[in-house]
């Protein structure tokens, strides 16, 4: 239940991938975890109805998007049926026996997964995983592994409506990436002390033989470990160009392209090697560091691993490029939180430099919708030219107030096919066009490139 979500959608991979028979419902069902769970052999059925429960399923797995109240919920506890979360479930039959490797934080937990997932894989190690995406590497977001790492997106939102822990504290992983902490998911989290309360826990449950891998630019993370740790710990961040007065990290990075897309790895003061990839960004950097810092604490050799991110892919939706026609490219970004949408910007302006960058914009998240970044989403949008604001009738706060404090021009429009038109009327040649939602947006992306293709063939 809940079975088109990134995680349970991984999750219904990996109970495939073990023999089981395994169907599902979701309210929205769309790609790229529809297009995924179809080739598997997943029934995919809309809406959450009591009768999409087949009379002969052993195990209901409840995603966290299912409430008390929903009419296929309160049938599973009239009948008394037994059903367990998508974290647990994962928990007793997958992590059992592995090395789990568990990347957490507000941003890019996503892509680090997948680095360090394709680390792994460059090493030899046949690593098991769950990403939160669809891996352009591996085509797929889960797979149970011939090896002993298993790794695993760790998110701090609720694991389900009865069990309210973050998801992550059931991994009980023996090297845990702590990438960054801001305030997010507000409809669950009144403040951010609350949030360092759960990554504490998850603190707690990595063993003293095992490794935290730690963003040292990261007060609020600072702040979790202050409340205790019994783990080795090592720290990553950005060489300062006031390297002598930048804190000494385990691991560094020099950047070597502003964009970067190059830079230098350093280890313990040594530079070790040189990194030359597709992504861009300081985020993105970061993310690779910590990759790096993991892989090692499970005894890779990573010198030895570091060409393989030249041909690293990234993730579905990952500021992934739908294609480019008249001079028009059009990208694809799983945006969330100001911060992210900030860092990938400022990435793609250090690759375009004066290029116009034109964002469509959608607040698709639960906090992004609650109005809980409300104040910072303009001064994030800063990175670009013009802003398209998909403002749907059911938000519950005036997104002409962000529209009003953007640096450069900015429109609202009601639905997706206002903001396909407005971003026809406003795109021309050299433009970047870049679409920010976390949800399916109505397709918007790529009905937008094949208006702008069909009207370049005409």
């Amino acid at each position: 239940m809940g079975i088109a979500g990134t995680f349970m959608g991984g999750v219904a991979a990996l109970a495939r991938e073990l023999g089981h028979e395994v169907e599902g419902s979701d309210q929205a069902v769309y790609p790229p975890m529809s297009t995924q769970l179809e080739q598997l052999g997943i029934a995919l059925k809309q809406g959450y109805r009591p009768e999409h429960i087949g009379a002969d399923c052993d195990e209901i797995v409840v995603g966290n998007a299912l409430s008390r109240g929903n009419a296929a919920v309160e049938q599973v506890l009239d009948d008394g049926r037994r059903y367990t979360s998508g974290a647990q479930w994962l928990c007793e039959q997958v992590l059992p026996g592995r090395d789990t490797l568990a990347v957490a934080g507000t941003h890019g937990k996503t892509t680090t997964t997948t680095i360090l997932t394709w680390l792994l894989e460059a090493a030899g190690r046949q690593p098991g995983f769950l990403i939160g995406g669809v891996a352009e590497d591996f085509g797929v977001s889960a797979r149970i592994g011939a090896g002993r790492e298993f790794v695993v997106e760790a998110d701090e939102y609720d694991t389900a409506f009865f069990d309210k822990r973050s998801k992550f504290v059931h991994y009980r992983p023996l090297v845990a990436i702590l990438n960054n902490l801001e305030y997010d998911h507000a409809d669950i989290f009144p403040d951010v002390a609350a949030i360092q309360r759960q990554f504490h826990h998850l603190v707690r449950t990595v063993p003293r033989r095992g490794r935290l891998i730690v963003n040292g630019e990261d007060e609020r993370l600072s702040e979790v470990l202050a409340m205790g740790c019994w783990t080795t710990v090592e720290r990553f961040g950005l060489q300062s160009e006031a390297a002598v007065a930048a804190p000494a990290y385990d691991w560094t990075a020099r950047l070597i392209e502003a964009d970067g897309s190059a830079f230098a790895v350093i280890h313990d003061g040594i530079e070790i090697g040189e990194v030359r990839w597709p992504l861009l960004g300081r985020h993105n950097v970061m993310n690779a560091l910590a990759a790096l810092a993991a892989a090692n604490a499970v005894g890779v050799d990573v010198v030895g691993v570091l060409p393989a991110l030249a041909a690293f892919r990234s993730v579905k939706r990952r500021l992934e490029v739908i294609g480019e026609t008249g001079g028009v490219t059009v990208y694809d970004d799983f945006a969330h939180h100001p911060t992210a949408i900030a860092t990938t910007l400022a990435g793609l302006r250090a690759k375009v430099g004066s290029a116009r960058i034109v964002v469509a914009m959608e607040p698709r998240s639960n906090s992004m919708r609650l109005g809980a970044h409300s104040e910072a989403l303009a001064p994030s949008l800063d990175g670009a030219d013009t802003v398209v604001f998909l403002h749907r009738p059911e938000l519950a706060w005036d997104a002409g107030k962000v529209v009003a404090g953007l640096r450069g021009e900015g429109v609202t429009v009601p639905d997706a096919d206002a903001l396909i038109a407005a971003l026809s009327e406003r795109v021309r040649a050299g433009d970047h066009v870049v679409f920010m939602s976390n949800g399916g947006f109505d397709g918007a992306p790529r009905r937008f490139f094949a208006a702008l293709r069909d009207a370049q063939a005409a």
